[in-house]
């Protein structure tokens, strides 16, 4: 996957060597992510160089995002409006004994570590990049312990949100020109993240779920109570995509909005002012017999005032469902699950890398949804659509490049992609799968073009 070459190509590890085998190792992962790491390295020599690389001290999850966050900062001014996208995702590892390290995930006896990234987007669902990661790794024997509920919110897991909130804001103030959108599901209904943004011209924009539907109003009410009781503003309908074991279905909502001040929370060790949002209640009036109805309350610091405004807020909600893709992409599709390294210290490294991957999968999937005509050398090297083109197709490729719908349906169906009127656009794992061959065609053309030379 040639592609990825620029995302490392400002890497600074503190050494030249390093530098060149980290974006080496790019290559590698990147041409077989679904096999080990010994399989994608293809010999002892290159196996070896990659678990050096991976047990250097300066080669971190950091260090090796750095170069890549960089880039999606570039690719955010191009847009004008951005949403950041965070949630967490388990890795577990409890049948790899050997990794020194980790901790206990929902139980002790589960062992692994947690993943927390802000996966860039456009309102059009195109990711555009990582901008931040959080690793979460619980010290065994801590669950079960005896936790004092008014300890400060930077000793709580939970402080994982305001954090990357506050880097979210960060950024914000950096570009100029583009508007960030902040998205997090329930566990990111933290009054303190409220707190941080009352004033949407100078920060990024905020939109969370609600968890605590029993918040106190200002003035004595519940939140609950008060959104129930709004008149309907409009309605919306859209798909929702299939996932842990549910169907596709299509789902009609109505949407209330109201504007509501929110009591502040006492708090031990400091005192927090009460902050006005704006709460969007979805329901879904009618589900199916078999299913219960997808409800959604969210709060937001922008101002909601028009049925248009409450549907864009809503399908900016949506778009979260890109980052489970993305976790489903990275743990089925990359198999980080997988890896097989000595302690965490290694672990975190390699599964950075396997991060950057994992989105240049998601990204050339939704790109070529959102910008079908584009030339596809946009995204490919010459070599590697020529050789896709010829091999899919039995015949030479043109002399101008297909466009990128063409061929990412092409290296789809090399991953199983039938291709047919009624199919749609193929998803992430017929592309992952089909990516993963490219470059032995690659290899391929080029070995025939080299034995044509010799013998001319």
């Amino acid at each position: 996957m040639s592609a990825l070459a620029p995302e490392l190509t400002s890497i600074n590890l503190g050494d030249r060597r390093l530098n060149r085998r980290a974006q080496r190792m790019l290559e590698i992962l990147g041409n077989k992510p679904t096999v080990s790491i010994p399989a994608a390295c293809g010999g002892w020599g290159e196996t070896r160089a990659a678990y050096r690389l991976f047990n250097h001290p300066a080669v971190t999850a950091e260090a090796v995002l750095a170069p890549h966050v960089a880039c999606t900062e570039e690719r955010l001014r191009e847009h004008p409006r951005v949403l950041c996208i965070q949630d967490t995702t388990e890795l577990d590892y409890t049948t790899k004994k050997g990794i020194a390290g980790l901790g206990p995930l929902n139980y002790e006896t589960r062992r692994g570590m947690y993943l927390h990234p802000t996966l860039a987007l456009t309102p059009e669902r195109v990711p555009l990049g990582l901008l931040d990661l959080h690793r979460l790794v619980r010290e065994p024997g801590s669950l079960g312990l005896e936790k004092d509920p008014n300890r400060p919110l930077e000793e709580k897991e939970s402080v994982r949100w305001v954090d990357g909130y506050a880097r979210v804001n960060e950024l914000a103030e950096r570009l100029s020109d583009t508007c960030l959108t902040y998205i997090a599901d329930r566990e990111g209904d933290i009054y303190d993240l409220f707190v941080e943004a009352p004033c949407p011209e100078r920060s990024a924009d905020w939109l969370v779920r609600v968890q605590h539907h029993d918040r106190l109003l200002a003035d004595g009410r519940h939140l609950r109570e008060v959104i129930e009781a709004a008149p309907v503003l409009t309605d919306i309908t859209f798909e929702r995509p299939a996932s842990n074991g549910r169907r596709a279905r299509t789902v009609h909502q109505q949407i209330k909005v109201i504007r509501v001040t929110l009591k502040a929370p006492s708090r031990p060790d400091r005192n927090l002012p009460e902050v006005s949002v704006t709460a969007l209640f979805a329901t879904e009036p009618q589900p199916p017999a078999d299913e219960d109805p997808l409800n959604w309350l969210l709060l937001t610091n922008l101002m909601v005032d028009t049925p248009e405004q409450a549907i864009e807020k809503l399908s900016w909600y949506l778009c979260r469902w890109q980052i489970e893709v993305y976790f489903k992409v990275l743990k089925s599709g990359c198999r980080i699950e997988q890896l097989q390294l000595e302690t965490r210290e290694r672990l975190e490294p390699a599964l950075a890398f396997y991060m950057i991957i994992a989105w240049r999968v998601l990204y050339l999937t939704m790109l070529g949804r959102d910008c079908p005509q584009m030339p596809c050398d946009a995204v490919f090297a010459d070599e590697e659509w020529k050789a896709v083109y010829l091999v899919t197709q039995r015949k030479p490729p043109p002399e101008q490049p297909p466009s990128l719908d063409t061929m990412v349906r092409m290296i789809a169906t090399l991953g199983g992609f039938l291709n047919r009127k009624r199919d749609g656009f193929p998803g992430p794992k017929t592309l992952w799968i089909g990516l993963q061959r490219v470059p032995d065609f690659v290899l391929a053309l080029e070995a025939q073009r080299s034995i044509g030379e010799s013998c001319g």
